[in-house]
């Protein structure tokens, strides 16, 4: 399965990216570029793949990707309906590992700041309270120009580096080295079971979209992911799951149907074995905060 690559723009005036996006299809699909990324979901919520790893993203998370992980932000429906009100926004920033010159990393003084982006290679989910002033700070190189924007850069990373708590995200195996070809196939398989994961869905269906045989279709999947497709399209769904159980507007039977399970003994199997939690416990994990 293959992200495709991006070029990520830039120009003469600084050395590295910051844009604020108010539109959820910016780059909505699995891709990865040579560039750190550095994301603010301020607004928006929806399913975030980075490497071999798929889970919820909502309003306030922050995520810092490391160069040529592939990653895919897909906003929930309702950012796209007519008529609904659900507004992205978005802040991003993109830097070389190098950019500050090939030496300074070396430094022993940033020997933390070295070992943050090295962790960042599987994908870095800040967790902690630090999130809110890694935000800030993200908004303020928005609006910084000269010096003052490498030094906030610098102070978000070292918010990012005392965070105890932050996570990696894609398992230590994952490894990007997908075949050219694959770019269209991995966001068919995507795009595909993203709109049909409420229903049960047939592996000739998905043979079909990967426009290979049946009996290769498994294979191809696990050796590409690291995973069964039956493991990814239940994640899909306990994110699904996830977001109702937040929204708190449905009872958990109806979520378990909602989400693509067909009886709710699996249902709550599968977000135990992922989340780590029963269903109801987690919804009551969110909403006593």
């Amino acid at each position: 399965m293959k992200p495709q690559l991006l070029k990520v723009s830039n120009n003469l005036v600084n050395s590295f990216s910051a844009r604020r996006d108010k539109v959820p299809y910016i780059n909505n699909r699995w891709h990865y570029h040579a560039e750190v990324e550095l994301i603010y979901f301020k607004k928006g919520n929806g399913t975030q793949f980075i490497g071999d790893s798929i889970k919820r993203f909502n309003s306030g998370d922050i995520v810092l990707v490391g160069a040529h992980l592939p990653h895919y932000w897909k906003f929930d429906d309702s950012y796209f309906n007519e008529g609904e009100e659900n507004n992205a926004d978005v802040v991003v920033v993109h830097f070389c590992e190098n950019f500050w010159g090939n030496h300074f990393l070396s430094l022993p003084e940033n020997k933390g700041m070295k070992l943050t982006l090295e962790k960042a290679q599987r994908g870095i989910q800040i967790i902690n309270k630090s999130k809110k002033h890694v935000g800030e700070l993200m908004e303020e190189i928005l609006l910084a120009s000269g010096p003052r924007r490498i030094i906030l850069l610098m102070e978000a990373l070292l918010a990012i580096e005392n965070s105890s708590l932050d996570k990696p995200l894609s398992s230590i195996g994952f490894r990007n080295n997908f075949e050219e070809t694959e770019n269209d196939r991995i966001n068919a398989i995507y795009n595909y079971s993203l709109a049909n994961f409420k229903r049960k869905i047939q592996m000739e269906e998905m043979a079909a979209v990967a426009n290979i045989s049946p009996n290769s279709f498994c294979r191809y999947f696990k050796t590409r992911t690291r995973k069964t497709y039956t493991q990814f399209i239940s994640e899909i769904r306990v994110g699904h799951a996830c977001k109702l159980l937040i929204e708190d507007s449905m009872n958990v039977k109806q979520i378990c149907y909602e989400s693509g399970f067909h009886n709710f003994a699996s249902f709550h199997k599968h977000f135990k074995v992922i989340t780590g939690q029963s269903p109801l416990n987690y919804q009551k994990s969110y909403l006593s905060k």
